[in-house]
This record gives structure tokens, C-alpha cells and sequence, in this order.
């Protein structure tokens, strides 16, 4: 194919072209069904005939009950067949998902407030609005301020210590 876009003009011309055969086609299934039907009749289902006596009609209409007796108990057992037949696919169905495992998505991890938590679990409707932080006490920071002699030259305090330490050593 070349390498040059279909214009809209002929790609609705051919869209066109392409419904109408369909068209055409579906009108043919139709009627050939059509024909299909009335054929199977004239050969399985032959014309009564209404000539003769009342006794000829009514074995007719026994015969014809007979048949139909028997094509309703077909007809049930098929029923039954397929029944079982649904309830064993759906069985195996079922095994399959069971012997294949579901697959868990990876979860995520989510930052969510309390509060949030608590309407995903209760709804909306139900609205709690908990503060945790409010049985908390709240501590200030003291900050200690040294004086200003206690700042001074580090020589100075650890030769105090070392004599505090000699103090000790001498007694």
C-alpha cells in the first residue's frame, strides 16, 4: 500500500459502498431463510388432509398429540442436559480461579489523617471529627540561660574542676 492518507471523501465513499453490500447481503440471509423454513415444513410437516370421516380426523389429532407428547419430553431432557452442563462449566470455572490465584495488587502507601481514615471506613454520612492531639499537654521549651561569668575562658573552669578533683584525691 502507498504511504498517502485516504482522503475523507473516498473513505466515506467506500464506507457507503461497504453498507449498502452489507445490506444487500442481511435482505439475501433473509430471504434464504425464508425458504429454508418453508422447505423443512412441505418436508417433514406434509398437509393435513381434512377429507374423510370424523373417526380419520380425530386418530389424525391423536397422532399428532402423540408427537407432540414426545418432542415436549426431547424437548425437557435437553433442558436437564444443558442444565448440567452450565452447572459443571460454572464448577470448573470456578476451579480454575481457585487453582490459578487471584493476583493482589502491590499496595501503596498512603498518607491519610485520622480523620479521613475514619470517613473511608464509616462513609459519609458519618462524619467524626477526632482531634488526637487535644488530651495531649502541650510542653514549652525552657531555655536555659547561663550567666554571662559561667561563659567565660574554658581554661578557667577546667582548672577548677582539677582542683575540686585534688580536694578529693587529698582526703
Amino acid at each position: 500500500m502507498s504511504d498517502k492518507k485516504m482522503t475523507s471523501s473516498r473513505r466515506h465513499h467506500l464506507k457507503s459502498v461497504m453498507l449498502s453490500i452489507a445490506a444487500t447481503m442481511i435482505q439475501q440471509e433473509v430471504k434464504d431463510i425464508a425458504a429454508a423454513k418453508v422447505a423443512y415444513m412441505s418436508e417433514n410437516c406434509p398437509p393435513p388432509s381434512t377429507s374423510g370421516d370424523q373417526a380419520a380426523l380425530m386418530e389424525t389429532c391423536k397422532k399428532l398429540h402423540s408427537l407432540l407428547d414426545k418432542i415436549d419430553e426431547d424437548r425437557y431432557d435437553l433442558e436437564i442436559k444443558v442444565g448440567k452442563a452450565d452447572k459443571e462449566i460454572e464448577d470448573l470455572r470456578i476451579k480454575v480461579v481457585d487453582l490459578a490465584g487471584v493476583k493482589k495488587p502491590a499496595l501503596k502507601k498512603v498518607r491519610m489523617s485520622a480523620d479521613a481514615m475514619l470517613k473511608a471506613l464509616l462513609g459519609s454520612k458519618h462524619t467524626v471529627n477526632m482531634d488526637l492531639r487535644a488530651g495531649l499537654k502541650q510542653v514549652k521549651k525552657e531555655v536555659k540561660e547561663e550567666p554571662a561569668e559561667a561563659v567565660g575562658d574554658w581554661r578557667k573552669n577546667i582548672e577548677d574542676k582539677a582542683d575540686r578533683k585534688k580536694m578529693f584525691e587529698t582526703s
